[in-house]
């Protein structure tokens, strides 16, 4: 895989956007998607 912190971002902005659209609400979310982003970060800095 060529870059996966961009895929993670993608993920991560795909999930953001269907969570508010379908108001979809569990008690790990907002943890979910903050370790996203945090991987997601963190990977693209190291690639640069």
């Amino acid at each position: 895989m060529k870059n996966i912190g961009l895929l993670l971002v993608g993920v991560w902005l795909l999930l953001h956007g269907l969570i508010s659209i379908i108001n979809l609400h569990f008690s790990g979310l907002p943890v979910l998607m903050g370790v996203l982003a945090i991987i997601a970060g963190v990977l693209l800095i190291i690639r640069r």
